[in-house]
């Protein structure tokens, strides 16, 4: 969806178009779930958080500010209601300052070797195990930024944490994954 079909959404739904706050819904419901679920670790409370956020942002929809992302908005009010659910899960993510820098996985392609293709699929596969394997607030910050396409400013303004804490903590996810995918490409090696 658009930012401007986002916004003639809001719009509407600020109006009382309940049809128009549905499509909003329907358009974040399952990201919001999935930010949930990696801060909570349990269907249920994943599904109870989506919940109540859809309530508070209907309820709160007049306030919302036009200037303001739909989805930012509505993701902090996920990440509070999680952060209500576990207040650890505050503390695990302010602890997430480091030195700064960035580093990215080298990009692999599938290309037309079927040894190759297998070898990326392998690799992506594992990939995926260390992300679930990565602890929650980690898995936020990957979540929001390479699935959602947020950007650092939009995590940081969704989670209520520094840029510079926002950009460490994607910095430290991908280097516990960079380091996963080496050691197992040197075991597969092997």
């Amino acid at each position: 969806m658009t930012q401007t079909q986002e916004r003639d959404l809001v719009r509407r739904a600020q109006e009382g178009d309940r049809r128009a706050f549905g499509e909003l819904v329907e358009a974040h419901q399952v990201f919001a779930y999935n930010v949930a679920l990696r801060a909570v670790d349990n269907s249920q409370d994943a599904e109870d958080i989506v919940q109540e956020a859809f309530i508070r942002a209907w309820r709160s929809l007049a306030g919302f500010r036009a200037d303001a992302r739909f989805r930012t908005w509505l993701y902090r009010i996920v990440i509070n209601l999680c952060y209500s659910q576990l207040p650890g899960l505050r503390k695990e993510v302010t602890r997430l300052d480091a030195p700064n820098g960035q580093e990215r996985f080298p990009d692999r392609s599938l290309g037309a070797d079927p040894e190759a293709r297998m070898e990326t699929k392998q690799v992506l596969e594992y990939l995926q195990e260390q992300i679930k394997g990565l602890p929650g607030q980690y898995q936020i910050l990957l979540l929001l930024r390479h699935q959602e396409s947020c950007s650092y400013a939009e995590i940081a303004e969704i989670m209520d944490l520094p840029l510079g804490t926002v950009k460490t903590g994607i910095h430290r996810a991908r280097k516990k994954l960079k380091d996963a995918v080496i050691h197992a490409q040197e075991e597969w090696a092997r």
